[in-house]
């Protein structure tokens, strides 16, 4: 899941410096940064960091935030290839990086990659989302309500697709029904690399469910 901020474009510019850019656009230089709107708080650059995010792609907000994941460190390098599956299994699940495999819940990057999860919910907060192109917007994501439910939203009129990394794919597995197999090993490996506008595969006896890639690069200070 490594970024490429640059693979349609003509810009020698490094991502380091397109997220200092994203930043620095959004808020001001300077750290902690605040925001143009006095009413937001102090924002803080950080490493970029990764959101799974569920909603319609032209959405400004909406509910069901309590179902996106977070992971603090890009899972992609971390991940194991499908081809070393049976390795996996053999090591008891634990992989390299020393995450666990569940096989009940499983997810796959655009290169063929086994992903760990994400860790869930994203805690409630306010974060600057990028997907690495041209817009950055402050996320605010509330706590949840009595149901259980958490509400997401994106300022000046951003949406969801705006701050999506169109590159960067993510896809949950979990089995169809209880004791039926949903398995890496039946992933289809000669369709990765998966392009932008693509669906990631489905795989025999699992349900799917694919999920947009946000980027962080700042949260407030007071998150």
């Amino acid at each position: 899941m490594k970024p490429n901020f640059n693979a349609d474009a003509s810009s020698a510019l490094s991502a380091k410096f397109l997220i200092a850019a994203l930043f620095a656009c959004l808020l001001g230089s300077g750290q902690p940064a605040v925001a143009a709107d006095s009413e937001e708080p102090a924002f803080v650059r950080v490493p970029v960091q990764y959101i799974a995010a569920l909603g319609e792609p032209g959405e400004t907000e909406g509910s069901g935030a309590e179902a996106w994941g977070h992971w603090a460190v890009d899972p992609g390098p971390r991940g194991v290839r499908l081809s070393n599956y049976e390795d996996l299994k053999q090591a008891g699940g634990v992989a390299p990086s020393n995450w666990q495999f569940d096989s009940e819940d499983w997810w796959l990057e655009e290169n063929g990659l086994i992903m760990e999860k994400p860790e869930f919910p994203l805690a409630p907060g306010k974060y600057v989302v990028t997907g690495g192109r041209e817009r950055t917007a402050i996320l605010t994501i509330a706590p949840p309500d009595a149901n259980g439910v958490s509400h997401w939203e994106l300022n000046n009129g951003v949406t969801l697709h705006d701050v999506t990394h169109l590159g960067c794919r993510s896809a949950r597995y979990t089995p169809m029904a209880e004791g039926e197999a949903c398995s890496p090993a039946s992933a289809p490996q000669s369709v990765f690399r998966i392009e932008p506008g693509r669906d990631m595969p489905h795989v025999a006896g699992c349900n799917k469910q694919d999920y947009a890639v946000l980027f962080i690069i700042g949260v407030a200070a007071n998150n």
